[in-house]
This record gives structure tokens, C-alpha cells and sequence, in this order.
């Protein structure tokens, strides 16, 4: 088996490049990843440099991981700014890293991609392996494997790497025919909340519309861009998809991109961009035309909730950070990351600080599970099976 570096995924097949996606995780299709490239989110100027390791027998992909070479540490989402800056106390370079990740999308999946190869382990070695020596040969400081699945997590601590633990809100679908269903889960105080939230927007005449890719329209897509890039810039932060990638994904991904829209008097005033897998449901980006009490709430969690509910997914992954979730009925949620690093005195005083930060993130869990907004006896109701 030959490894091989690729500098843009549009030299890759991406037929064979999707076979080895086996979770139908949307973030790792190519279609996402190569629109990435090539309209502007990635690349040259980016801080997101492709160098993506792909593992080939005779002309047939086996093996790869997306991944790039960075020179800062904008849009990983797992923050890591203060290595960093410990490195550059002590007069040593932290850039360049190699990163295997989706840009700018906090969201679990694989990271080595395997496809249903029975050897799935030594694949998977062979690729840690190689981006090993590519890091030596771009002399980078470290390597990063984020937002990890469990699984893969743990055979990546037993191929040497670091686990990282931190954590984000996920809800988790027991079982619900409808929203009602959810709601009586609730403790009554956060029901009641919950309720007033939604019957606000219903007063203030404005309309839930759940569109799939290929039904949003261009001039959709140009509005939800402004208010999400508007959004970006009040808090101090980056649009990072451009247009042309949302309109490039919604049409060559239909039925894995949502476009959640909210309607006031015929006019589109708020959306959120989101994906789906066949069990899970991903939150990523919003944007408002105006301050509409409540509505951020429906949009990015109460109306794809419903969604949900309506079409079987087990689990709704709302992005990073926001204890805010909790009482809206998102729970703590474990999440990984794998990391080499190339110095032995960094990485002994980088595993001393991952062991601390664990214990740490485990007593924040601990104490956030104690303000679940669900009835006790509703927590050991069922999860529910996807339905395809």
C-alpha cells in the first residue's frame, strides 16, 4: 500500500473518496470538503493549507484523512492557543501544525477514513504513521486529529497519540413521536418556558419553513450569507463559507443541507444553514435580519428538533459552547481529540496537562447534569433507532 500527499481533493475520485466515508457523515463527503477548496474557504491565504493523506493498492483508494496544514488555529473549534503561546515563550516555533479535521465544523466523526476494509487497523496505523513523517518533513511543531468518534479515539491512544477530552450540548431523541412528546419529558418550570418561547414567535407572525438544498432559491441563499457574515461580525468573528460554497453544497448534497427559514411578513428575516446523516442532525450556522425575541431559539433548536422527532434522527449536534442549551434540553456530551507532538519536554508537559484538564472538564459535566431541565423519571426512557 502506497501513501501519497494531495494538495487539492479535486486530483481524487470521488466516488472512491465517498466509498470510504461508511457513516454517511455529511462534513466528510467530497462534495463538501473539495467545495471547501474551491471556492475560497480553504487554501492559499486561508491559515488551511490541504495536504490530504490518501492511502492506495493498486490504484484504489483504501485508506485517507482529510487534512491540512495550518499557521494559525482559527476554525478548529478544539483551542489550543495555549500551547502556542507556551511555545513562543520558550522561543519555539508552534507553526506549522497539521490538523485532520473538517474546517471551520465542530462536529464528531472519523478522521481516518476506512470505508468496510477488513484491516482496518493497520489502515489506520499506516496512515497516523505517514502523517507523522509529514509533519517531520514540514518540521511542524504537532498534529491534531479533531472531533474524534469514541471509537477511533480510543485505537488512537493505543497507536501513541494523546486523548483530549472536552465537551459540547447534544440532544438525544428517546423515543418522541411528536414535539409534545418532548415536552412532557420537561420539569414543568422549563416546559413552560419552552412553550412561551415558541408561542412568541407564533405572535409576532412569523413563519418556520424547513427547506431541503435544492428548494432554497439564490436569492435565499445571498440573503441567509448577509445575515450570517453580519452575525460573524458582531461577535467579533469570521464568515467563513462563502456564498458560492453554500450554493455549491446545497446543490451537489440536496439531501444532506437544510436551510431552517424564518419568515415576517413576507419577507426571509433569519435561517439557519444545517446538515443532516441518516441518524443525526447538525446545527452549524445562523443569521438575522433584526433582534426578533426568542427567535434564535426556534430557528437553531426548537424547529430542527421537530425535524427530528418527524424523521427519525437519534441525535442533534448544536455546535460548540452554550450552557444556554441545558434548559432547552441539551446535555453535556463528551468530545475527543487525538495529538502528537513532535518535542519529548512539550509533549511530557502537554499529556501533565491533559490529564488536569480532563479531571476538569468531568466535574464541569458533573455539575452542568445537575441543572437538566428533564423529570427525573423521564432520563431512562429509550433512545431511538434511526429509521433508515
Amino acid at each position: 500500500m502506497q501513501t501519497d500527499v494531495y494538495d487539492s481533493l479535486s486530483d481524487l475520485d470521488p466516488v472512491q473518496w465517498n466509498a470510504l466515508n461508511a457513516t454517511d457523515n455529511p462534513f466528510l463527503r467530497y462534495e463538501f470538503l473539495q467545495g471547501l477548496e474551491e471556492y475560497g474557504c480553504v487554501g492559499k491565504g486561508t491559515g488551511w493549507l490541504p495536504q490530504h493523506l490518501v492511502l492506495s493498492d493498486n490504484g484504489q483508494l483504501v485508506g485517507a484523512a482529510p487534512t491540512y496544514q495550518k499557521t494559525d488555529s482559527y476554525g478548529e473549534f478544539i483551542f489550543d492557543w495555549s500551547w502556542a503561546n507556551a511555545y513562543h515563550r520558550c522561543g519555539t516555533a508552534y507553526y506549522p501544525k497539521l490538523v485532520t479535521a473538517v474546517p471551520f465544523t465542530p462536529a464528531t466523526g472519523p478522521r481516518l477514513l476506512v470505508g468496510q476494509q477488513k484491516d482496518i487497523q493497520q489502515i489506520e496505523k499506516q496512515l497516523v504513521q505517514s502523517a507523522i513523517e509529514r509533519a517531520k518533513h514540514i518540521n511542524a511543531s504537532t498534529i491534531h486529529w479533531l472531533f474524534t468518534t469514541d471509537e477511533q479515539t480510543r485505537r488512537l491512544a493505543s497507536y501513541g497519540l494523546m486523548r483530549r477530552v472536552g465537551y459540547q450540548f447534544h440532544w438525544q431523541n428517546q423515543g418522541f413521536r411528536t414535539f409534545d412528546d418532548f415536552l412532557a419529558t420537561l420539569t414543568a418550570k422549563k416546559r413552560k418556558n419552552l412553550k412561551r418561547e415558541r408561542r412568541r414567535v407564533t405572535e409576532m407572525g412569523i413563519t418556520m419553513n424547513t427547506l431541503k438544498g435544492n428548494e432554497v432559491s439564490d436569492q435565499q441563499w445571498a440573503l441567509f450569507h448577509r445575515y450570517y457574515a453580519d452575525s460573524c461580525w458582531r461577535k467579533g468573528g469570521t464568515a467563513y463559507l462563502t456564498e458560492a460554497f453554500l450554493k455549491a453544497t446545497a446543490r451537489r448534497m440536496p439531501d444532506h443541507v437544510l436551510l431552517i427559514t424564518a419568515s415576517y411578513e413576507q419577507q426571509m428575516v433569519a435561517a439557519a444553514f444545517c446538515l443532516t446523516s441518516h441518524d443525526t442532525f447538525y446545527g452549524r450556522y445562523w443569521g438575522c435580519l433584526d433582534n426578533f425575541h426568542s427567535l434564535h431559539f426556534e430557528t437553531c433548536y426548537y424547529t430542527p428538533i421537530d425535524f427530528c422527532i418527524s424523521h427519525g434522527l437519534s441525535r442533534f449536534e448544536a455546535g460548540a459552547q452554550g450552557e444556554h442549551k441545558i434548559s432547552r434540553g441539551f446535555l453535556p456530551t463528551p468530545i475527543y481529540s487525538a495529538h502528537w507532538v513532535a518535542d519529548p519536554q512539550f509533549r511530557q508537559a502537554i499529556s501533565r496537562f491533559l490529564d488536569e484538564e480532563e479531571r476538569f472538564v468531568n466535574r464541569c459535566m458533573d455539575e452542568l447534569d445537575e441543572h437538566s431541565p428533564f423529570r427525573a423519571e423521564s432520563m431512562d426512557l429509550p433512545l431511538v433507532t434511526p429509521t433508515c
